[in-house]
């Protein structure tokens, strides 16, 4: 079995196929993060790295099984600034088009899973049209203890279902040696307008906002469990409550939020850091919610 991934990032689409037990032969990354190509390097060694997609061609490659992708999704995020396929890096997509279509001539019958974020329905439209297949629409919070709605489109199955509700939350993943469970809460900018911050923390699990030190005049704290709103949500800039401190989370809480396993990003078999904390976040950002793919992947190894 033969795998490609386009904007493979930090492979978060091998770990998927190793977590739903899918043993394939060859696995080739179209990456050019080269933080992202060192996690994924050290991890899965045998990884073929092709470099830019825009100079794979799918003529060139034996015959591909199952293709992956998660084109960069900036120019249609409704956090963004809506430019859709106007924007370059959403003109990306068009690659992942230009490929699969090279590999069904050596192929008819490749499976293919793309995901995306939440769009405009006219860009869903085009994809889907391009594409063949309507998304299926999967919020993370269903497998982990984070607020993640995501599309994907694949022909894996005609019927992908919901996964199975885990029920975690966000106590579930927060480093026991780093902050006392009992005394931290969540908060989310965009859901949570007021009351008691524990009750939210206990049944929520939502989103997490970070405020800055010059916000909190804007908004932050009123009393000693109430919360007002607040003014700044960036990716992945997320943060937890300590007896009424904020910090960031942790990047191994980040990994357990995206289902990677703990270290996954972190160090080499001699203990040393391989990449920075700050690429870290961002390779963890970028990627997938691990165990939604491996849901996915479990109708391929049926098909199997």
């Amino acid at each position: 079995m033969n795998v490609l991934s386009l904007f493979d990032g930090m492979s978060s689409g091998q770990v998927a196929l190793n977590k739903a037990g899918i043993k394939y032969d060859n696995y080739y990354a179209a990456e050019i993060d080269k933080y992202a190509i060192t996690v994924t390097q050290y991890n899965y060694p045998g990884t073929t790295q092709l470099g830019d997609v825009t100079k794979v061609s799918g003529k060139e490659l034996p015959k591909i099984d199952l293709l992956l992708g998660g084109s960069p999704c900036q120019g249609f995020s409704f956090a963004g600034k809506g430019l859709n396929f106007d924007d370059p890096r959403s003109k990306l997509f068009f690659e992942y088009v230009r490929i699969l279509k090279e590999c069904r001539e050596k192929n008819p019958n490749i499976k293919f899973l793309l995901e995306n974020v939440r769009m405009k329905k006219e860009s869903q439209d085009i994809i889907s049209k391009y594409l063949g297949v309507e998304p299926v629409k999967i919020n993370s919070s269903l497998v982990s203890a984070q607020n993640r709605v995501r599309l994907y489109w694949t022909n894996i199955s005609d019927c992908i279902k919901q996964p199975e509700d885990k029920q975690i939350v966000l106590r579930d993943i927060i480093e026991y040696d780093v902050v006392d469970r009992d005394k931290s809460y969540c908060v989310d900018a965009n859901y949570f307008k007021g009351g008691k911050l524990r009750s939210n923390f206990e049944d929520g699990r939502r989103q997490l906002v970070f405020e800055k030190p010059h916000g909190w005049n804007k908004g932050g704290i009123k009393g000693k469990e109430e919360f007002g709103t607040l003014r700044e949500c960036t990716n992945y800039n997320y943060a937890i409550m300590d007896n009424m401190v904020w910090r960031k989370l942790t990047p191994t809480e980040c990994e357990r939020l995206q289902t990677v396993p703990d270290g996954y990003t972190l160090v080499d078999e001699y203990g040393k850091q391989i990449v920075s904390n700050s690429q870290r976040y961002k390779m963890l950002g970028n990627g997938w919610t691990v165990d939604v793919i491996v849901h996915i992947l479990k109708h391929l190894k049926k098909n199997i």
